[in-house]
């Protein structure tokens, strides 16, 4: 039987849906007119007022925002409301080391909560329910959402952020943990070990499982459904927008309803920043209807994906996105954390070797692996072998401090990186996702 946080609004008619987010809309845009003097100046430059603005088919008209407009408005130029009523920030990487701070107001935290519970719902949640959060706790926001989420629900919550997995096992198996909230990548390695302690998916007292912050594959999803004994749910968010539970995945498994009456989807195209027609494959958009502190206006998340409005089975109303399918910028997502190409040449030129690298990554044992080949200048080239391990740990700890993930260095010796004519090639991904 499908289950609802909240049904009245999950299982709307599509012209309640509208009527919410057209109302939402016309008040949130006065809002950040009022407040936000960075977002006012970029309507003005548009000839727009907030006048203009009557309905949610108005909202083409308005300006996009971007993480480049976030940097430059760091920290606190797209603010929403006084600093004193904010109770929280939450943070991730932004393109050069220059983080994303998004601030909350209390009401903004309850708003997101209630969209967490909504998901964990959608996956058979109930307040007889033990939910383990083996998300990172933190400045990253997968921890704080679902935590929050699994309160309103009533579920007994247990917060054991990520790592340490011989402890996450003793917790689940003790416990009878029955919902488990983690990257996928972290539930495959938990399937495995809890395999090699001879557990097998009959033994694992879970039932569900909310995997989120990073890509995977419907073959990934199948191999850990059937290694823990779980059904699998994906979630979408970012830390722009509130955090997970943006959208979520229902009992049908064939997309994430968007949360629609607190955020606004278009596709548009990446290059000339058309709507596209409803179905058409683009750019993912998303305005926050009601967040206080933190107002986003038409913000390009960079995600590749389509929305749909066919009739789901599980009776829910609001629009589905599919899995995105790549990103319109050079953005990596490893074990669930942000990295751009630009943080690694800035950490590279501020400790003087030239822009010559390739980043590596893979996906073995079903944990992601990352690796920075990096040139030696001529000037710094040397064979002595405890020299370039010392400057291989260095590199280490500075990528270590920018970008908050440890990646494997390996020194190389001048030209030995392959030049390109065109457009360089600086990654390569070999994980099939």
């Amino acid at each position: 039987m499908e289950r609802y946080y909240q049904p009245e609004i999950e299982c709307a008619p599509r012209e309640e849906i509208v009527a919410i987010q057209n109302e939402k809309l016309v008040r949130q845009v006065r809002h950040v007119w009022d407040n936000v003097p960075y977002y006012r100046k970029k309507m003005e430059e548009k000839g727009l007022t907030p006048d203009d603005i009557q309905s949610i088919d108005d909202l083409k008209k308005l300006p996009f925002l971007s993480k480049f407009d976030l940097r430059d408005a760091y920290p606190y130029g797209l603010l929403g409301v006084d600093l004193k009523d904010c109770v929280r920030i939450q943070s991730t990487s932004g393109t050069t080391g220059k983080r994303v701070v998004a601030f909350y107001t209390q009401h903004d935290i309850d708003l997101w909560e209630e969209c967490c519970a909504r998901a964990i719902t959608a996956a058979g949640g109930t307040n007889e329910d033990v939910c383990q959060v083996s998300y990172g706790y933190g400045l990253f926001t997968g921890g704080p959402g679902l935590n929050g989420g699994s309160h309103k629900v009533g579920c007994l919550t247990v917060p054991t952020s990520s790592g340490n997995t011989d402890r996450q096992i003793m917790f689940i198996m003790d416990l009878s943990a029955t919902i488990l909230c983690c990257t996928p990548s972290y539930a495959a390695y938990l399937a495995e070990r809890l395999n090699e302690m001879g557990y097998g998916p009959d033994d694992i007292p879970l039932k569900a499982g909310i995997f989120g912050a990073e890509a995977w594959s419907e073959e990934m999803r199948q191999d850990i459904q059937n290694k823990l004994g779980i059904k699998a749910y994906d979630i979408y968010g970012l830390t722009e927008l509130s955090g997970p539970g943006v959208s979520f995945e229902c009992s049908a498994q064939s997309g994430m309803h968007i949360n629609e009456d607190h955020f606004l989807a278009e596709i548009v195209d990446p290059d000339t920043l058309e709507v596209l027609p409803e179905g058409s494959e683009g750019e993912l958009v998303f305005t926050s209807l009601d967040k206080e502190a933190f107002p986003l206006l038409r913000y390009r998340t960079r995600d590749i994906c389509r929305l749909t409005r066919e009739k789901c089975p599980c009776g829910r109303t609001h629009v589905k996105m599919a899995k995105p399918r790549g990103r319109s910028d050079d953005m990596l997502i490893i074990r669930g954390v942000n990295v751009f190409p630009s943080q690694i040449e800035t950490v590279l030129l501020n400790l003087g070797y030239a822009a010559n690298y390739l980043i590596i990554v893979d996906r073995v044992n079903n944990t992601d692996t990352f690796e920075v080949q990096v040139e030696m200048t001529p000037e710094m080239f040397t064979d002595n072998v405890g020299e370039v391990s010392e400057k291989q740990r260095q590199l280490v700890d500075a990528l270590k401090s920018m970008l908050g993930i440890r990646a494997k260095v390996t020194l190389v010796a001048p030209k030995t990186i392959t030049r390109s004519e065109g457009k360089a090639v600086r990654v390569i991904d070999r994980r099939k996702i």
